[in-house]
């Protein structure tokens, strides 16, 4: 007797089953959330937004400077940048085991850090890392 392969939809039946639970476990916790929180007691000193023990003073909106979230932004370029030297660095011995890709590896990491470099000299020519001005 010849075992046949599943068909290529019922592969995808654990998937399903998967996203049913996922949402009914969203629509579930909403629904008892609503239903409980109407039997809460709520009073005004309850729902006043809560910072650290004091009293909220002002407007809860600041506006922020565009250089901050320039400054931020080249923060998260850079640190994501470094993060993709990580795994290079992993596998980089066991690819200079590598005849044919020795030079490759290291080809592409010199220029993916040049083209990096060239970002950051710009960065510093305009001066966006400046908090000031």
């Amino acid at each position: 007797m010849e075992h046949t392969p599943p068909s290529q939809l019922a592969q995808y039946i654990p998937v399903l089953i998967l996203l049913a639970v996922a949402v009914g476990f969203a629509a579930g916790t909403l629904l008892a959330s609503l239903l409980l929180g109407k039997f809460a007691r709520t009073t005004k000193a309850k729902d006043t937004a809560y910072e650290c023990g004091k009293d909220p003073i002002g407007s809860n909106s600041t506006r922020f400077s565009v250089k901050f979230y320039l400054v931020a932004m080249l923060f998260i370029l850079f640190d994501i940048e470094v993060v993709f030297m990580y795994p290079w660095a992993v596998v980089y011995r066991d690819m200079l085991a590598e005849h044919l890709t020795r030079n490759l590896i290291l080809g592409s990491m010199i220029s993916f850090l040049g083209i990096l470099f060239a970002g950051y000299l710009y960065a510093l020519k305009k001066k966006a890392f400046d908090w000031k001005g």
